[in-house]
């Protein structure tokens, strides 16, 4: 039987086996998604292990391997070469490996209404300097936006904006800015949009939660967590109740692995099930 998985150290968290398989189901494919752990020393030995293997059809990637597998497959689409990180990689009938990126595509997804307007000016304050951040950061750049960026390491988020959004006006306070309250004065015009973007796992089941004072939130901005476990985070639970929109990370972790269902099993998968699926993820 055909198969595709999902890798990382760990796994057992993964929610993408759900998915895949709850897409297969309803389009009636009969192929497999499969949860493998893969540690950093053994990340080679599996991809040359799977080369060979007729039914295995590629693999998304998690952490911590987006930019190590960069260096084991045969070709980079030129978004995952930019960015600098894949999350995708299919293999081809004559066992060519090509890695992509999805997670600046899946990210978006849920932010195209807004995108589709005119603003006078795009900001995003945005946590984290990992393999999901560098395509939250090229994505939002591409999209005009003036980056915020704050990470435990300000040495490697500044080389971040410099490598992936060059030229632009963008800042990198440390982490530790956005814990303390501030009385700054934000402009509060109707054409502004304003994100707040945690793009770390501070706030993930097992991780320490991530210390962002709602003071530091523009108004009407839209606050975008792309940890899946829990659902909620803290960080949500806190902007629903100041009454802004929220973004919950099943919103990308579902556009990427839609982007990424197609180049395995060569049919688009069946979105208008996303509420069923999202009800799924959620139990």
């Amino acid at each position: 039987m055909t198969y595709a998985e999902v890798i990382g150290d760990p796994i057992a968290q993964s929610k993408s086996p759900t998915i895949h398989k709850f897409w297969l189901g309803k389009l009636g494919i009969a192929a497999d998604y499969r949860a493998c752990h893969v540690a950093a020393d053994g990340l080679a030995d599996y991809f040359a292990a799977r080369r060979h293997d007729l039914d295995w059809r590629g693999c998304n990637i998690t952490m911590p391997h987006k930019q190590a597998a960069m260096a084991l497959v045969d070709r980079l689409d030129p978004l995952g070469a930019r960015i600098g990180a894949i999350n995708t990689v299919a293999r081809s009938a004559q066992g060519e490996l090509t890695g992509y990126n999805t997670d600046a595509d899946g990210f978006l997804e849920p932010l195209l209404p807004l995108l589709a307007q005119t603003h006078l000016w795009r900001t995003a304050r945005i946590v984290g300097a990992g393999g999901a951040a560098r395509a939250i950061v090229a994505a939002l750049a591409d999209k005009g936006f003036t980056l915020v960026l704050a990470a435990r390491d300000a040495e490697r988020a500044r080389a971040l904006l410099d490598e992936l959004a060059p030229g632009g006006e963008h800042h990198t306070p440390p982490l530790s800015h956005f814990a303390a309250p501030t009385d700054f004065a934000f402009d509060d015009r109707a054409q502004l949009l304003d994100l707040v973007v945690n793009a770390s796992p501070l706030g993930m089941a097992g991780q320490a939660t991530l210390q962002f004072d709602l003071s530091h939130v523009p108004p009407g901005s839209t606050v975008y967590d792309i940890v899946t476990d829990p659902v909620e985070t803290p960080l949500l639970a806190a902007a629903r109740a100041a009454g802004l929109p929220t973004i919950d990370g099943l919103a990308m972790l579902i556009g990427q692995a839609a982007a990424a269902f197609e180049k395995f099993f060569g049919e688009p998968a069946p979105r208008q099930h996303d509420a069923e699926l999202r009800e799924l993820l959620t139990r």
